[in-house]
């Protein structure tokens, strides 16, 4: 038999993320993002008002948080909810299917002082596990608050996953739903230059545009709040480079795609972020577009 051409046996080479290396990768992203600096700006300016009336005048408010990783978003969002009310008592359950993420989360629980009148509740689930197990257990449970942060891309089946959540909500509850928006970069890379994407990216292109086509067929209302946000990718584009390679196995799901990757198809997607629509340029710089969508949908 004839030896494979290179190229293939480099595709051959080519593999998804585990989950600890798109932990990894994904802490990159942060470190080089204004991700969660779009999020707290939100926080902020907006989400006091929208969690003001949540329950009205109940003594306990239930929260639920989907997908919530290491907590550190839920907490801040909890913290909101105390200041605008005072006393009352907070229930928090939260769904993490990564067991490193709940201990983390514990072990932020554990060393703050200030979350005296909360109490948290740890499903180690997927969301579609957690649903079916309510469903199975033939359970209604109902929230004050739900929050889906950055999660609906490993979702099977959005539109069912956004259903179930709202048929969640209690009377004056709110839904969250945290998105890219639907003038990223994201979605240019995702639907004009999917060909430069491998196999290998197991999560779905899922943007707030889909999202809103979803919420505008189940008739509810909703709100959405666009804040800008940026990645800067240069170092992607230096052969070798450490931090460009978790950047470009972050934005493929792919482990390795540096050195992994059929050099035509690294060529291309660095050409297709290098495009005006996807990236801007300042000083010698890149930064791709992580614009951010907050969905509030209504009970």
């Amino acid at each position: 038999m004839g030896l494979l051409p290179k190229e293939h046996c480099m595709t051959q080479l080519m593999r998804s993320l585990t989950v600890e290396e798109y932990a990894k990768a994904f802490k990159s992203f942060l470190d080089h993002s204004t991700e969660h600096q779009c999020m707290e700006q939100f926080n902020q300016k907006e989400l006091p008002s929208i969690v003001a009336g949540l329950g009205n005048g109940k003594s306990t408010i239930h929260v639920l948080g989907v997908g919530s990783g290491t907590g550190e978003q839920d907490l801040k969002m909890i913290r909101i909810i105390q200041s605008k009310h005072p006393g009352v008592l907070v229930k928090n359950d939260v769904i993490e299917p990564n067991p490193q993420h709940i201990l983390a989360y514990k072990d932020a629980v554990r060393n703050s002082s200030d979350l005296k009148n909360v109490s948290f509740t740890w499903h180690q689930l997927t969301s579609m596990e957690y649903e079916k197990q309510l469903k199975e257990q033939n359970m209604q449970k109902k929230y004050d608050f739900i929050h889906l942060i950055q999660m609906l891309y490993r979702v099977e089946d959005i539109a069912n996953t956004i259903m179930f959540f709202h048929s969640c909500l209690d009377c004056y509850a709110k839904l969250l739903i945290i998105i890219v928006s639907g003038h990223s970069g994201w979605t240019s890379i995702w639907k004009n230059y999917r060909d430069c994407l491998p196999p290998t990216d197991s999560g779905h292109y899922i943007t707030a545009d889909d999202v809103k086509v979803v919420l505008e067929g189940m008739g509810v209302k909703y709100q959405v709040y666009d804040f800008p946000s940026a990645w800067d990718i240069t170092e992607c584009f230096v052969d070798g480079d450490h931090i460009g390679g978790h950047m470009l196995d972050f934005l493929t799901g792919t482990k390795d795609f540096m050195n992994t990757a059929p050099l035509d198809l690294k060529q291309r997607l660095r050409h297709a972020l290098g495009q005006p629509e996807c990236s801007t340029k300042k000083d010698g710089r890149v930064f791709f577009r992580n614009d951010l969508s907050m969905i509030v949908v209504s009970s």
